[in-house]
């Protein structure tokens, strides 16, 4: 996760003030531009949506101070009463959430992840490539459990520890940080774009997605987008060395056994509570209040694999960044704003779906250079919301898309915290995941609009 360190260095204090007036800055020069074309209110609105994204990206306060600001911000600019604001903190989907941290912090605990990777390095052959493949998937696997940002910290270390080359560093560090974020996209709970659009939908009263049928929607694209990322990281990488030994490996334990069954338990309960319409209607258990249960056993007598001082590791502020990421969502649609900018994309839905998806992903990827992907999903998901219902096109696959774009976001160390964390690994440079985010961007593009018009619309429609 992103830490911040607070540094009582006279250069650190004018770096922070000096971001801190740039935001203003922005927040104030888009606001006299935004009154040209939209409301009061949606004008402030989308000045205080400028404030926030500008600190988010100059990291001039805390990620968690700036997700609390809605809560002020929003009543004090008339966009949306207080209430209504601090209500979006505790959707759900937060509490889904909290209890995925709680069993991340439990696997890290007892080292079950380095079992896992053991067993999966296993199954690769013990080459350049053979670790490029296992990273990989080891990683994407990982990530459809835990929270990316949670995998790529447990596993980046494998990168330095498998090999003194620097340039399979730089590969290993890019398979682990592009698969974690693919491998997100495989359950509800691996990255936080899903959530929030877990969360969109049901604010909308939309139908919502089984933890069992959101798998069978995404695994088809995750794996080809795995077998493609590892297979472009594997060119000119055969006569790279590696140093490891799976000898060096520590035996199974006890509790990793233990944990192991609980997980396997749980999943067991989410396959079983997910409907098959119409042959058969599921446990009927609410899944956020499940996962969370099970994140609660873990404190348990008996298992006790946590204890509270292990949930003060649990980043809140990630937490508050999901409060503030769907407030920012219900503010769109409070004040008219995300009809507004879906009237702005009119010209592309007279075109046809097809033009419009494409928009989409272009926007998706151009806004990677400047926001992370949790704050892409906010802003989006309200006007493709709006612009599905003006054009007349599939909401449900649209939203689903426009949620992917978010996590396929390879192209700078802003762009997911897996991205982040491979660059402050010192494993490679901004280039490198520049040239490798590039090529990754349109392979996924394209095969997502090959599932989008294929695979999807067979399942969906």
């Amino acid at each position: 996760m992103i830490r911040f360190a607070i540094s009582g260095n006279g250069r650190d204090v004018d770096k922070r003030v000096k971001g801190i007036a740039i935001a203003i800055l922005a927040a104030v020069a888009t606001y006299a531009i935004a009154l040209n074309g939209l409301s009061q209110t949606q004008a402030r609105l989308f000045c205080a949506v400028v404030l926030l994204v500008a600190l988010w990206t100059n990291e001039a306060l805390p990620l968690g101070v700036v997700s609390l600001l809605p809560i002020a911000l929003f009543p004090a600019l008339g966009v949306m009463n207080v209430d209504k604001t601090a209500g979006a903190y505790a959707n759900g989907i937060i509490f889904l959430f909290l209890g995925g941290f709680m069993l991340a912090l439990a696997v890290e605990k007892t080292e079950l992840h380095k079992l896992i990777a053991r067993k999966l390095l296993k199954i690769f052959p013990a080459s350049a490539r053979g670790a490029i493949f296992a990273l990989s998937f080891t990683s994407g696997a990982l990530s459809a459990a835990l929270s990316n940002t949670t995998t790529a910290l447990l596993l980046m270390p494998l990168a330095h520890f498998l090999t003194g080359d620097s340039r399979l560093k730089t590969r290993l560090a890019l398979s682990i940080a592009f698969g974690a974020s693919v491998g997100g996209i495989i359950t509800p709970i691996g990255t936080p774009p899903n959530l929030i659009l877990f969360g969109f939908l049901n604010a909308q009263n939309l139908r919502p997605i089984s933890f069992v049928g959101w798998i069978a929607l995404m695994a088809p694209l995750a794996l080809s987008m795995l077998i493609a990322l590892a297979a472009t990281l594997s060119i000119g990488a055969k006569n790279m060395k590696l140093t490891y030994s799976l000898s060096e490996w520590s035996p199974v334990t006890k509790e990793q056994k233990k944990l192991g069954a609980i997980i396997v338990v749980l999943a067991v309960l989410l396959l079983l509570n997910s409907p098959i319409e119409p042959y058969y209607g599921g446990l009927g258990l609410n899944e956020q209040a499940l996962i969370l249960f099970f994140g609660l056993l873990l404190f348990m007598p008996g298992f006790s694999f946590i204890d509270w001082d292990d949930s003060k590791k649990i980043p809140y502020e990630i937490i508050f960044l999901f409060g503030a990421s769907f407030a920012l969502s219900q503010a769109f649609l409070a004040t008219g704003l995300d009809k507004s900018a879906a009237k702005a994309m009119e010209f592309f839905a007279s075109k046809g779906s097809l033009t419009t998806l494409i928009a989409i992903i272009f926007a998706m990827s151009f806004l990677g250079f400047a926001i992370s992907n949790t704050a892409k999903a906010s802003l989006a998901l309200p006007i493709v919301y709006s612009l599905c219902l003006q054009g007349g096109f599939s909401v449900e696959k649209f939203l689903l898309a426009t949620t992917v774009c978010a996590s396929f976001s390879f192209l700078l160390p802003i762009s997911t915290p897996p991205n982040a964390i491979a660059l402050s690994s010192g494993a490679l440079k901004i280039k490198d995941m520049a040239f490798y985010g590039i090529i990754f961007t349109l392979v996924g593009s394209a095969l997502l609009i090959a599932i989008v018009y294929g695979y999807w619309t067979l399942i969906l429609d």
